[in-house]
């Protein structure tokens, strides 16, 4: 749609310039930095930071309904730097120009209702946002599209050269740094730490593609997250983790885009989130706090947060009912199918805390909660969930089996609605519903495949048929109607199909 057909009153603010006075606030001391530069932890006291724009109570002279007309007004546009996760440009990263945004494709997933079989199953209404939807085919790249979309204004603006892109993963993280580094190929390079065999094939093969230089390292995500600090501490590299505020800015367009499929009426409705690094849950915190704050939502939705009980320190940090008594442990993770959440120290905890705090103060009864599944519970909940229509990785598993849990200990009702989260696409983690089929998990994961949920493709050689077609080898025609006629026969009969009469 051409700007030239939009209404009088948002013409004006379709394409945004650049505005706000945005700093980086560190969680511990308060102190504030400048973002002319890249950085991830507090120069003072190492805390963690969060992105702050110390002039956005100018956003608050236009109305919520105002908001609201503008985004739902902006999906029509076909500008690049507004048709993804910058059509909330205001609310993200407003110091940024729209030439130097970048978009790949992302943001805006689907928003897919269950159906009756799940509904009925699970007690309640809900629906699956396909974050493996995105490019590079997880959540990862709603915060890469801003945080280089912010290193491309400081390449542009301060002149800068040959800047390295560097992360530790478990897959998507090093899938979406890498392709959006990519983009940006002829000022960023990219490297990527990848715990050594605990990323997929499919994972493994991203990175790669996209031409980053790939390093494995002994132990777990954890171990390659340290070695990645120290990089980041003592070397001039662009760190692209979840330390990285940036990021987090850039995830909190999950929970603008929640809130306008449903028109922005929150009210009775959950949204349930897997806990890897703790920085999606933080940002999706926050991206509804700043909807309730500008007025563009009158309620928040519930949160849940779910951990597999093979990493769960943010669920044991939070089993202890009282705040002042909580404290935070990491734990040493066992391995686990959903292996984004695979985190036993993650480095968002800080945030997360904040974020909850501020959460339950402004929410009208509690709005967070964190359950704990088991893997059984993860990957059969994965293949139920795509039996059935989805394309839900690992990760949405475990939200399926996590709001199961809630329903189960009274956090969930059947009144409300559920949006779930699923970060990826299934097809990266193929290889773990190829092993459940073939019942060859390793013992680690606890997982013992249900018959009913194990599936194989079968060859059919129908019996009477003496020569089988091959590649560059033809059979004579009437060979060939032979061959077809039995093999149909013969799945017809693994089928209990039944000949149509002739009249």
């Amino acid at each position: 749609m051409r700007a030239s057909d939009f209404p009088d009153e948002i013409r004006p603010h379709l394409f945004p310039q650049p505005t706000g006075d945005l700093i980086y606030r560190c969680l511990e001391c308060e102190e504030v930095f400048s973002i002319e530069s890249l950085l991830y932890t507090c120069p003072k006291c190492k805390s963690v930071l969060l992105i702050e724009d110390r002039e956005r109570e100018r956003l608050k002279q236009y109305s919520g309904s105002f908001w609201r007309r503008l985004f739902d007004h902006r999906r029509m546009l076909n500008h690049p730097a507004l048709k993804g996760i910058f059509l909330f440009y205001e609310l993200i990263a407003p110091v940024i120009p729209l030439e130097d945004i970048i978009y790949l494709g992302e943001g805006h997933t689907p928003v897919v209702q269950a159906n009756d079989v799940l509904q009925e199953w699970v007690g309640l209404d809900f629906y699956f946002k396909n974050d493996g939807q995105n490019p590079s085919a997880s959540f990862k790249d709603r915060g890469m599209a801003c945080a280089l979309s912010y290193l491309n204004y400081l390449v542009r603006s301060q002149g800068l050269t040959e800047v390295l892109s560097i992360c530790a993963s478990t897959g998507d993280t090093s899938a979406a740094a890498a392709l959006y580094s990519a983009y940006m190929s002829k000022t960023v390079k990219s490297a990527v730490l990848l715990p050594h065999k605990k990323v997929t094939p499919q994972q493994m093969s991203q990175p790669l593609g996209s031409g980053a230089r790939v390093f494995e390292i002994p132990g777990v995500f954890d171990d390659c997250m340290k070695v990645v600090e120290h990089l980041a501490e003592n070397y001039n590299v662009a760190l692209l983790n979840s330390k990285n505020a940036w990021r987090i800015q850039g995830q909190e367009s999950y929970s603008f885009e929640v809130a306008q499929s449903f028109d922005y009426e929150l009210e009775k409705k959950v949204v349930v989130v897997p806990i890897g690094n703790a920085g999606n849950i933080t940002a999706i915190m926050g991206g509804f706090l700043k909807l309730l704050d500008l007025g563009v939502i009158e309620t928040l939705p519930k949160i849940v947060g779910v951990q597999s009980e093979h990493a769960d320190p943010v669920y044991r940090y939070y089993r202890e009912s009282v705040p002042s008594k909580r404290v935070f442990r990491p734990v040493t993770v066992r391995p686990s199918v959903a292996q984004a959440a695979m985190i036993g120290n993650p480095v968002s905890m800080p945030r997360v805390v904040r974020l909850v705090e501020a959460y339950e103060q402004a929410a009208s009864s509690p709005g967070v909660f964190v359950v704990q599944v088991s893997e059984q519970e993860i990957m059969d909940c994965q293949l139920i969930a795509n039996r059935n229509g989805h394309i839900a990785c690992t990760q949405g598993g475990e939200c399926l089996a996590g709001l199961l849990r809630a329903r189960e200990e009274g956090v969930v009702s059947a009144e409300e609605v559920a949006v779930l989260n699923a970060t990826a696409h299934a097809l990266k983690f193929a290889g773990f519903q190829e092993s459940y089929f073939a019942d060859d998990l390793e013992a680690a994961y606890e997982i013992v495949p249900k018959p009913e949920l194990r599936n194989f493709p079968a060859l059919v050689e129908a019996p009477g048929v003496r020569r089988l077609p091959a590649p560059g080898k033809p059979l004579p025609p009437d060979e060939f109607n032979t061959f077809v006629e039995e093999t149909a026969r013969e799945i017809a009969r693994e089928l209990g199909l039944k000949e149509k009469r002739l009249e």
